[in-house]
């Protein structure tokens, strides 16, 4: 097995990368710019020269608002440039590993979303990704196809250089009231875990769609009040609807994602969303775990 990870140094590769590194599995490294996947000539020639069997795509335009002022780049990152993508993996005869998102879902359905449920995308982030699914789906036969949800990990986000977690803690140090959104139902998940599990699912041939994040739901006010319960902070926290808090994307009210065919499969099970937040906040020191609940 031989794997080009692109964008190892994100969030999510960052922790494929240590996964990779535990299990002594030779991978290959790639970084944005200078390995771009809107650039397929490029692309082709790297992958070529690397041979990969296996492709781990984490790139991707998932800053959700700025896609609503810029439709053109959002599809060229995560739709047009993954079909090139998939066509160079189709030639090389390498599987294709691509992640996309709960956002492809509306949030009506108000019990968690099976890999069988019809998306039916709200924003120009959420139908850009979907359309990067219809290509993977349209073009490959071994493909790993992965939709996960409010992701979180020690390496941050590659392009915001922080996640939810970090900025909440980060607001509730500057003692400024706190705004969060309280009517749309998540599973925040650890990248930590993710990774783990796209290893094993690597083992298996058993390709398709996946749904695969941590275990439950809350709101991203719950979320919020969890971290700053375990760490023990009280800052000003105000719970608001979507409306209120007015974000430029529309969002689902509800994207819990259930993983079905994961559990088919005989996956690993995913820890509660609780307690991967609580390993998280330990790693990154400010847990200690002798406070674990």
């Amino acid at each position: 097995m031989r794997i080009a990870l692109i964008g190892a140094d994100g969030q999510l590769g960052s922790d494929l990368v240590l996964e990779l590194k535990a299990k002594k599995i030779e991978y290959v490294p790639l970084y944005y710019p200078q390995f771009d996947i809107t650039q397929p000539k490029e692309a082709k020639r790297s992958l070529g020269e690397i041979k990969p069997s296996i492709v781990i795509n984490t790139a991707a335009y998932h800053r959700v608002d700025e896609c609503e002022e810029f439709p053109q780049k959002a599809f060229e990152v995560n739709a047009l440039a993954v079909r090139e993508l998939a066509l160079i993996c189709r030639e090389l005869g390498a599987t294709l590993v691509h992640f996309s998102t709960d956002y492809v879902f509306d949030g009506r359905q108000r019990k968690p979303y099976t890999e069988e449920d019809c998306p039916r995308p709200l924003s120009v982030y959420a139908a850009s990704k979907l359309a990067g699914e219809y290509f993977v789906q349209a073009l490959l036969e071994k493909y790993f196809l992965i939709r996960t949800c409010g992701l979180y990990g020690v390496a941050g986000c590659w392009g915001k250089g922080t996640n939810f977690v970090e900025t909440m803690l980060k607001l509730a140090q500057q003692g400024r009231l706190i705004r969060v959104v309280n009517d749309q139902y998540v599973t925040p998940t650890s990248t930590s875990e993710l990774a783990a599990r796209i290893l094993e699912l690597l083992s298996t041939q058993a390709y398709g769609l996946y749904h695969l994040t941590n275990e439950g739901a809350c709101t991203w006010f719950e979320f919020a009040a969890k971290i700053f319960e375990l760490v023990g902070l009280q800052p000003q926290l105000m719970p608001v609807s979507s409306k209120e808090y007015g974000a430029r994307a529309v969002r689902p009210l509800y994207s819990v994602l259930e993983n079905k065919r994961a559990a088919e499969i005989g996956l690993t099970p995913f820890s509660s969303w609780e307690k991967a937040l609580e390993d998280y906040l330990i790693r990154k020191g400010y847990l200690s775990t002798n406070k674990r609940s």
